[in-house]
């Protein structure tokens, strides 16, 4: 009876040792699955295929825009997790069309530029004119004076750039003296050029409505981004007339036509197309908590883009790493311990606009946020990690960043407590609410000169290799978030804070709800 007894509590001793066990190999089992999945079946490529070639830009108001929300809703869906379009607001509604930009005089070139958005279209038809530049005045009389000869012409506002060759290619192969001379030359044009505005009394943002005012049938601009071929697009200042960004290779060849007397002429013709006023959304996706419901753990990525390219690093690769993740932690981890939410943000591009509404519209997932992760800069694997000026945040993301294999965060660095976002990404939304919004700061690949807005933001700019690693990194501190015991304190370090860009000290940035009605005036 004793040596029964005794093998019992044996036996019993085993099993729980055994269960003890398994709970941790099920806690390694969720991380090392993922992972194993992500690098052998990773549906990074095809779902970038499909939102970026398939669908294309995501221009707040656009019918593209729509039809990328439906398709994530689709998607989620596909993979039993609950997802809707949630509306916050309105905005002007602008499709755009077939473009033709030719120059047929003084000889025949078809020109490379894009219309920018929410430019006016020329209505079916091809509009011709001469081109001219703006001239240098001595002041808004001469310049009012000037104003009537705009009529019936296209006119050219923006700096004509010396070199379309990047400065590290300067770098590379020019002589030294060479190279100042030409930063120099450039650094007084730009100079010229802001006081030519200046002296109109106008601003870059003013002037084409005044240009339009007085006849000009045309703006022609161009906003360089310091790289090989690419160029900034963002939107339209004009009502009445198209404006078109010409590269800097064309632009500069019209501009020195122009300016040598040449009277060049351009044939313009876009096919844009207002669409009256459009609902705005975001798509949010739920995977509901089992022990912690009314905590949340948010994935966050803004899913609008300009749209001189087809946005695909901004911010197509951090919605592409929060879809992902959501599929990885719903098939391995269905049932976590906190909600987990995924939101796809609209309208981050013209002010953080929809995170700021979810914010404003969910103060239930604001006070019980364990943290929100955002990523918004582009392919390069995640790099940076700062605390956003939480008193905790050292203590939580450490903990949690110590599930991550070495292997895929050994180029990663974090500085605690750090300062609050005051802007620039979504994470903001939250941080300003004072809730842990986190950005994953990600590796440039020249991501601010080649793709941050321009019209070389496309598929094949993705380091997918890289996508891969913030994918697990993102859905792994996603988990460990989750699991965690302790609930993430929103505790914030006492300002003022210096601008890390500025050196200005500045508060905690305020809250603000987002434009519910945008392009509307």
């Amino acid at each position: 009876m004793l040596y029964l007894k005794l093998r019992q509590k044996k036996w019993l001793l085993i099993a729980g040792f055994s269960f003890i066990g398994s709970g941790i190999f099920a806690q390694k089992s969720v991380i090392d699955q993922m992972i194993q999945e992500e690098y052998k079946d990773s549906q990074l490529p095809l779902l970038g295929h499909e939102l970026l070639d398939g669908i294309g830009s995501r221009l707040v108001g656009s019918p593209q825009m729509k039809k990328a929300h439906d398709w994530a809703v689709a998607k989620y869906a596909s993979w039993d997790i609950s997802a809707k379009n949630e509306q916050w607001g309105v905005w002007r509604g602008w499709e755009r069309g077939i473009s033709h930009i030719d120059m047929t005089a003084p000889w025949v070139r078809s020109l490379e530029g894009t219309q920018l958005a929410w430019s006016p279209s020329t209505k079916g038809k091809t509009i011709h004119g001469e081109v001219i530049i703006l001239p240098h005045f001595k002041d808004s009389i001469e310049f009012k004076a000037w104003l009537p000869k705009v009529k019936g012409k296209m006119v050219m506002i923006s700096y004509s750039q010396p070199t379309g060759r990047p400065d590290y290619n300067w770098e590379k192969f020019s002589l030294t003296p060479s190279f100042e001379k030409m930063k120099a030359e450039r650094k007084a044009g730009q100079e010229e050029w802001t006081e030519r505005i200046k002296a109109s009394g106008f601003t870059a943002k003013t002037l084409p409505s005044i240009l339009e005012k007085s006849g000009a049938i045309a703006i022609l601009t161009n906003l360089w981004s310091q790289g090989f071929g690419v160029d900034k697009i963002f939107g339209a200042n004009t009502k009445l007339i198209p404006t078109v960004d010409l590269s800097l290779e064309d632009y500069g060849l019209v501009y020195r036509l122009a300016s040598s007397g040449n009277a060049p002429s351009l044939n313009i013709k876009t096919d844009s197309k207002e669409t009256g006023i459009q609902p705005t959304f975001n798509t949010i996706a739920t995977i509901k908590g089992s022990e912690k419901p009314n905590e949340y753990v948010v994935l966050s990525a803004h899913f609008d883009s300009w749209d001189g390219a087809t946005g695909a690093t901004d911010n197509g690769t951090g919605t592409l790493v929060m879809m992902e993740a959501m599929r990885l932690l719903k098939k391995y981890y269905p049932h976590p311990k906190r909600t987990i939410i995924v939101g796809h943000w609209g309208s981050e591009e013209e002010g953080l606009n929809g995170s700021r509404s979810f914010v404003k519209d969910h103060p239930e997932v604001v006070e019980g946020l364990q943290v929100a992760l955002n990523q918004d800069n582009g392919t390069g694997r995640i790099v940076n990690i700062g605390g956003q000026g939480f008193v905790q945040s050292e203590k939580f993301l450490t903990k949690w960043l110590a599930a991550v294999p070495d292997t895929i965060k050994d180029t990663l660095h974090t500085s605690f407590p750090g300062t609050p976002s005051g802007g620039g990404s979504d994470n903001a939304s939250f941080v300003a609410a004072g809730a842990p919004g986190i950005s994953l700061g990600s590796l440039s690949w020249d991501y601010f000169s080649y793709t941050w807005h321009t019209n070389r933001d496309t598929y094949d700019k993705i380091v997918f290799d890289d996508v891969k690693r913030n994918v697990l990194i993102t859905a792994i501190l996603a988990y460990e978030a989750s699991e965690d015991s302790e609930k993430f304190t929103h505790e914030k370090i006492a300002g003022p804070f210096k601008n890390g860009r500025n050196g200005k000290e500045e508060s905690w940035p305020e809250a603000k709800d987002g434009i519910r009605k945008g392009g509307l005036d």
